[in-house]
């Protein structure tokens, strides 16, 4: 089978990594599926991945909405007839202490909204889209699953209990399913991210993005390319013998020093 012939869903693929996975899977002649909640960036990825030969689709899909992934996986399949690839990349932050404490005061706590809208989207949505994949995966008996997980989700980080939970519990997923999924042809892995130059990171003031490139030994902060060639990788049908990995692509990144 052709990369041609081969359906790929990508979430959380309007903006930034999701957006650079997008394009780098239909550059290689996949098929792609692409979900996310910002409808008029979706449209636009449809257009720019069609003016330049590809085959492109965008459906608004909130993938911690087990009811609507259900549907989505349910138009995909009825177009195309198949899903070879997912890769979970949807994800958001809502950063904040657990406790915040100033002059002996406690002036501030990561609220529970916070903590369980991150979960939702970071950890339940994982689990939702694959959970919704699988089946058709195991019919067809082959299947490439990748998750976004986060350098994070390895070693920590202050002021992302939340985050860092569902970053954790994604690797945790992975390992799981790769056990369970791996005798129907079906590979399940994640990836973990270090400092990516996203919108968001970009905004931030200069002296910490100074900070992320020195504690990254490649000398440079990645970019959402890199994170998609490492999609890309994973997704090929030649890396079938790669499965309950984590994959850390953060240019070396030494936590802590």
């Amino acid at each position: 089978m052709s990369n041609e012939q081969r359906v790929a869903i990508i979430t959380g693929a309007a903006n930034g990594i999701g957006l650079a996975t997008a394009q780098a899977f239909a550059g290689a002649g996949y098929r792609v599926v692409a979900w996310d909640l910002a409808e008029d960036a979706g449209a636009e990825l449809v257009r720019t991945i069609t003016a330049a030969g590809g085959q492109a689709s965008f459906a608004r899909v909130d993938v911690s909405d087990a009811e609507a992934v259900e549907a989505a996986v349910a138009a995909v399949v009825a177009e195309h007839q198949r899903v070879d690839v997912l890769v979970n990349n949807a994800g958001i932050l809502r950063d904040g202490q657990l406790v915040k404490f100033k002059a002996g005061e406690l002036v501030g706590k990561l609220s529970a909204a916070q903590f369980d809208a991150v979960i939702a989207v970071n950890l339940k949505g994982v689990f939702t889209c694959t959970q919704a994949v699988a089946p058709h995966m195991i019919t067809q008996g082959y299947g490439r699953v990748i998750n976004a997980s986060s350098v994070v989700g390895l070693y920590g980080n202050f002021g992302q209990t939340n985050y860092v939970a569902a970053k954790s519990g994604v690797i945790g997923m992975t390992k799981v399913w790769a056990r369970e999924l791996g005798r129907y042809g079906v590979t399940v892995n994640a990836i973990a991210p270090g400092f990516i130059a996203t919108d968001m990171v970009k905004q931030m003031p200069a002296h910490v993005l100074e900070g992320m490139v020195a504690h990254t030994p490649v000398g440079r902060i990645g970019e959402p390319e890199d994170i998609a060639r490492a999609y890309l990788f994973l997704a090929d049908p030649g890396s079938g013998f790669i499965s309950g990995t984590v994959l850390s692509v953060d240019g070396g990144m030494v936590v802590g020093t």
